[in-house]
């Protein structure tokens, strides 16, 4: 019987070097397909400002490689270097990751002591500590059984002590010490499946995918960064993209199909929850949340995003931005396979699909048109899509587009896919938190958790096509972003040419920050746009913030609050107004 998780998570301390010029930033277990591989594995990130990186990347793989054979182990070690560091990954089987965590460990333990000039355990001694962890972990049922659901065709999830066969009406879940010999094979099945990954619009195409299956007459559920719901049913709030979002979404037996907000952080430390899907889709890469497991570039963090392609079934559909320059950089290997979406119909992407005969998705003419590789047809003037305001959110026509062809590669029909799309609204009901809008005073008030100045500036591009009187923007953030990070969200708000801006502190969110650090970034940067001094205004949190917008709001003005925290206060108080 193996060992439970608590045990081999505390099985054996490495007395890993304590050294500014060497550090290992974490090792992890993949518990599914990842950024390296189709396959589990496990991974550590090392860092060597004090050193060259190539040679310690060179000698922590010949570690790992001298490790594994004296462990019988045949796995092939993939680097990938980075700034000032690397990365060290090996596949493992489904009951040794654990195992494999502690090789990449140990590894990095001879690593650092060679190269520091160290005196380090002899090498038996740790070969037979991780032979113990190996014996420890071995589950030969789990591995069988992971192994049959494959030639199956069945999907599996991994816990720490679980396991799931199937999706929601086909699902079943074991205790791994007590796996079945032979499992009803009949009653378990996956169900229509799609991801959604990228940098902005993750949430909105989610939850378009989603409305579209319940409007195709199946119980449609997600796992987002706001919830987990399946029907109309919230299983639980809070951020769900990573592995447990999937896991309680899936395991849920009413699910006839499901949507998967998955975030960068999921994939880099679990990988993928899943195998198999028939749709995934990239909606753009910027900026965002680098320097974290040594991902420090835009193109490395589009990588990161991508690998959402190797849980897609054989005739699954890969779609992608044809307009984000990063997204078609990084898809270049495996283009041929791409489902492209764009809002110009002119561009290479959806011309060389539609002459190849493959999916495509675009605007023309102010209308959404698709091609499902046999017929072109169109869907929806964009006018008459809530959600663009207009027309002119042309952010959220994209989602729009990309949540359309991931309904066609779920098998849903035009006519599901017509009734969201026209039907579907910015509202606290069906997207909470995306341009939300509220009458005060006469004023129109924009709510949005756009967080990042790619987000930001999409926004206020479209607002700033809706005419006003005068433009009002609240602006906070949390303190574990730098100083170029916090002017360029301000830099993406101006895109509104705000007439007033208010700094509002994050108490709860300082993060190392002092007081007032924040909020002094976002003063000095809207000065640097030309904002008078008394038009820049100072709020000790969001909601005072707010409040000190509605305050002065009249008639024909446009306020964009741009929140993170207290958010309920904030909806209460605009919803006072409109009551």
């Amino acid at each position: 019987m193996p060992a439970p998780f608590e045990v081999l998570a505390n099985a054996l301390v490495i007395p890993v070097p304590e050294d500014p010029a060497l550090v290992l930033d974490g090792c992890r277990r993949l518990l599914g397909p990842n950024l390296y591989s189709d396959l589990p594995g496990a991974v550590g990130d090392g860092l060597a400002p004090g050193t060259d990186p190539a040679q310690m990347l060179e000698l922590w793989q010949d570690a790992a490689k001298d490790l594994l054979a004296a462990l019988g182990w045949h796995s092939e070690t993939v680097t990938r270097p980075f700034a000032g560091g690397g990365s060290l990954f090996f596949e493992a089987p489904v009951d040794q990751l654990m195992t494999a965590a502690y090789v990449i460990e140990a590894a990095w333990y001879f690593t650092a002591c060679r190269i520091l000039g160290l005196d380090a355990w002899p090498k038996d001694r740790m070969l037979g500590e991780l032979r113990r962890i190996a014996a420890l972990e071995a589950n030969p049922a789990l591995v069988r059984l992971v192994d049959a659901a494959r030639s199956r065709g069945i999907d599996r999830l991994l816990d720490d002590d679980a396991i799931t066969l199937g999706h929601g009406t086909g699902a079943r879940t074991w205790q791994t010490d007590a796996l079945p010999e032979a499992p009803d094979w009949t009653a378990l099945h996956d169900v229509p499946l799609a991801l959604v990954t990228g940098t902005n619009g993750k949430t909105t195409t989610t939850r378009l995918i989603a409305a579209m299956g319940q409007a195709g007459g199946k119980v449609s559920g997600l796992s987002s960064t706001d919830f987990v719901r399946v029907g109309t049913e919230v299983l639980d709030k809070g951020d769900y993209s990573g592995p447990a979002g999937a896991r309680l979404l899936l395991r849920d037996p009413r699910l006839e199909l499901g949507v998967l907000e998955v975030a960068r952080g999921g994939i880099l430390r679990r990988g993928l929850p899943v195998t198999r899907a028939r749709a995934a889709v990239v909606t753009n890469v910027a900026a965002d949340h680098l320097g974290q497991y040594g991902i420090n570039t835009v193109p490395e963090l589009a990588k990161v995003k991508l690998s959402v392609r190797r849980v897609l079934a054989p005739d699954g559909w890969l779609i992608l931005n044809a307009e984000d320059a990063v997204v078609r950089a990084a898809a270049v290997e495996f283009a041929d396979r791409a489902v492209w979406f764009a809002l110009d119909p002119a561009c290479d992407e959806i011309r060389a699909a539609r002459q190849a005969g493959r999916p495509c998705g675009w605007l023309q003419d102010g209308v959404l048109r698709l091609f499902d590789g046999q017929g072109e047809r169109a869907l929806i003037a964009a006018s008459g899509v809530p959600l663009s305001l207009g027309g002119v959110a042309r952010y959220n026509i994209e989602n729009a587009l990309a949540a359309a062809l991931a309904a066609k590669a779920l098998g849903l029909p035009d006519t599901a896919i017509r009734q969201v799309l026209g039907s579907f609204r910015s509202d606290l009901t069906d997207n909470p938190g995306r341009a939300n809008e509220f009458a005060v005073n006469g004023a129109r008030v924009f709510v949005d958790f756009a967080h990042n100045p790619h987000s930001i500036a999409a926004v206020t591009s479209a607002l700033a096509a809706v005419p006003a009187r005068r433009r009002f923007v609240l602006l906070s953030h949390a303190g574990d972003r730098s100083d170029e990070d916090i002017r360029g969200l301000v830099d993406g708000a101006f895109r509104l040419g705000p007439d007033v801006v208010v700094a509002a502190e994050n108490p709860k969110y300082l993060r190392g920050r002092e007081p007032g650090e924040i909020p002094a970034l976002i003063r000095q940067a809207s000065r640097d746009h030309g904002l008078p001094p008394e038009a820049i205004l100072d709020a000790a949190s969001p909601f005072d913030g707010a409040k000190a917008i509605v305050e002065r709001l009249e008639p024909g003005d446009l306020a964009l609050l741009l929140i993170h925290d207290e958010r309920d206060r904030v909806f209460s108080l605009l919803q006072s107004y409109a009551a």
